[in-house]
């Protein structure tokens, strides 16, 4: 239903009722050369902002079949086609030793998954050369700003299959890199793996940025969801990223790297209801 997202009620409660109860306060009691009345409205304020940042507006769903709907409110940054060339080592990997080190996301084993489309790790990825192939992805990036809906919702009809929280190499939080950067990648994330009935997998990558502290998933491991239907959210701005077989899907919008005089920013896209992915073939 419309209204205040999940944890957004007590916030938004705690501080409208701190305003006016100041503000009622100051006006009988010595406004202290107007601290009161000042801190009643600063209350209000905030109360406001809580109520913006938290809102959850109800979304009109697209029902045709075939579609990836965006998982997030925001500016679409890249589109962009991939391929994995490295994954998590397994213990056994790393007891071969054939590990790559790096300061900032930590160890790959310099392969990919058998089937990188399944999405089973987290994967390493590089832009694809001139020669597809078909275990390309293409990876959609959205930057959602501190004024976006941050609620996500599930791309398609599916259940997810892998949920895993990554932080940087080290690092108990973090790292926090502005989400609007392309290194913010590797800040703190939870990575979502949905599959359909037909077993087809797409990855969404939620990750914090320089505000964003907070991602808190409201399904699990198991969980079936209806494609819009919400799964969690992340606090304040942020980014979410979205995988799908290139083999199988062209995007749909328009990112901030086309240049497009109408989306200088990248095409603005609605969670659950603006469609970012079309399958090539007719059946989903």
């Amino acid at each position: 239903m419309a209204g205040l997202a999940r944890g957004g009620h007590a916030p938004v409660a705690t501080f409208t009722l701190a305003g006016i109860v100041i503000l009622v306060g100051g006006a009988y009691l010595d406004p202290l050369n107007g601290l009161l009345p000042l801190m009643g409205v600063l209350c209000l304020m905030i109360a406001v902002f809580f109520a913006n940042f938290w809102r959850d507006p109800d979304r009109p769903i697209p029902q045709e079949s075939g579609l990836l709907v965006s998982p997030a409110d925001g500016h679409v940054m890249f589109v962009r086609r991939e391929r994995a060339n490295g994954r998590r080592p397994s213990q056994s990997e790393r007891e071969e030793g054939n590990i790559e080190h790096d300061e900032l996301t930590g160890d790959w084993y310099p392969q990919p998954c058998d089937a990188p489309l399944s999405f089973e790790t987290e994967q390493r990825f590089i832009p694809a050369d001139a020669d597809p192939l078909e275990t390309d992805v293409w990876r959609v990036a959205i930057f959602m700003s501190p004024l976006d809906v941050h609620v996500n919702r599930a791309p398609r009809l599916s259940t997810i299959v892998a949920m895993e929280h990554r932080t940087g190499k080290g690092r108990r939080r973090g790292p926090f890199a502005p989400a609007f950067k392309k290194e913010s990648e590797y800040n703190e994330r939870v990575r979502t793996v949905f599959e359909s009935d037909d077993g087809e997998r797409i990855e969404v990558m939620q990750i914090s940025g320089a505000l964003a502290r907070t991602i808190v998933p409201w399904a699990g491991i198991g969980d079936t969801l209806r494609r819009g239907e919400r799964y969690g959210m992340i606090r304040l701005g942020s980014r979410v990223d979205v995988r799908a077989p290139a083999a199988l899907y062209e995007p749909q919008i328009i990112s901030a790297e086309d240049n497009h005089p109408q989306h200088p920013k990248g095409q603005f896209v609605k969670a659950g209801s603006d469609i970012i992915f079309k399958r090539i073939s007719e059946e989903e």
